[in-house]
């Protein structure tokens, strides 16, 4: 097994986000109870970019991978990794895992609460962060693993484990009474994987909200009701109960949303930005009519998993999973297309363009770091 002597990681500019640097340190020493990682792939969308931005939100992603700078921050990323050295005796070296990592070739972990199906990290500086992003999953036990899929796994399961677990909140509030969902920056994949869910197994109108860069794409994936570009807000419906689905966190959007549809608005779904009420509140003006919440996955997680039981929670969401992989990377759908990058330097460029909102919204960005080891 190929060692690993430098240890490269990926930083950005915590008020500069497009901004970014290449840090180099020698490998720290193992210690009794951790193995080492080579991360060998990642995804990169915009969902890790809110990560960036809200570092310091109640979920601290920036506190995931301390960057040792208190001006720069490392970006969280999902993806796969293999053990190249071991001082656990039940984790050989060779076994693959998927779960949070740092944009870097490689990550010491301390395996605690191991599993069949994987562990958690107890490193001291991750106990207090939220569990759901501390724990790894064993490729060779994990139903849902496919090889040849790594790709597609990368980069929909942190994004659709989001939207099923939305529509599942959604379908267990009856939607709140609303009989319309008006859904923005819908061309995203968290939206509109919500909305194929949703378009399969609800009976709910929904209503897209795009750019007019997107307004074609958007319309071509088939699972919304209508497509209307922002400027066209004011033409939707505004006639029956409506609950908002914002993926965007747009300010001045949310409020003509409130307006238009004034005390027909029920609901105000906040997704994928971790503001709490009171950031919200300091940013924007006071709105008429529901005031915005926002959806936390991982507390419909827990909902779900006491409900089910964590058996039938897996299967559930294997089960799902499967089938939106399955659609995604069937060679006749063109919804999203695998766009592979190699080295850590082309995550840098990547992660500008995003920032920049230079984005492609059937492009899935995926990048391998093999062969970054000295």
């Amino acid at each position: 097994m190929t060692r690993i002597n430098t240890l490269t990681r990926l930083q950005s500019r915590k008020n500069a986000l497009g901004e970014s640097r290449l840090a180099h340190e020698p490998m720290p020493q193992l210690e009794e109870g951790e193995i080492t990682v080579r991360i060998d792939r990642f995804s990169i969308t915009t969902n890790n970019v809110t990560y960036l931005t809200f570092g310091e939100a109640p979920i601290h992603y920036w506190s995931f991978f301390p960057a040792g700078d208190p001006d720069w921050a490392q970006m969280p990323v999902w993806g796969f990794a293999e053990v190249i050295d071991s001082a656990v005796p039940e984790i050989s070296c060779g076994e693959r895992f998927y779960g949070f990592f740092p944009i870097a070739n490689a990550l010491r972990l301390r395996p605690e609460r191991l599993t069949e199906r994987g562990f958690f990290d107890g490193m001291p500086h991750r106990l207090a962060l939220t569990s759901a992003y501390n724990f790894y999953t064993r490729c060779s036990t994990d139903p849902a693993y496919s090889p040849e899929l790594e790709d597609y796994q990368a980069l929909l399961r942190p994004l659709f484990v989001t939207s099923w677990m939305l529509a599942d909140y959604l379908e267990d509030n009856r939607f709140f009474g609303a009989r319309q969902l008006v859904v923005s920056s819908a061309s995203s994949k968290t939206a509109y994987g919500t909305a194929a869910w949703l378009d399969e197994h609800a009976d709910i109108r929904q209503v897209a909200l795009t750019s007019s860069g997107n307004l074609e794409f958007v319309n071509a994936l088939g699972c919304y009701s209508q497509a209307h570009a922002y400027d066209q807000l004011e033409s939707i419906a505004n006639d029956q109960p409506t609950l908002y689905l914002d993926f965007s966190g747009d300010a001045a959007l949310r409020t003509r949303i409130h307006q238009h549809f004034d005390h027909e608005l029920v609901h105000d779904c906040l997704v994928g930005f971790t503001q709490t009420s009171e950031m919200i509140a300091r940013n924007q003006p006071a709105l008429a009519g529901p005031a915005p919440r926002f959806f936390f996955a991982p507390e419909q997680i827990r909902k779900r998993t006491a409900d089910w039981g964590p058996a039938s929670f897996n299967e559930r969401f294997s089960a799902a999973q499967g089938g939106f992989i399955a659609r995604l990377s069937d060679p006749k759908n063109d919804w999203m297309t695998v766009v592979e990058h190699t080295g850590i330097e082309a995550a840098q460029a990547l992660i500008s363009d995003l920032v920049a909102g230079k984005m492609d919204p059937r492009a899935g960005h995926i990048v391998r770091l093999a062969g970054n080891v000295d």
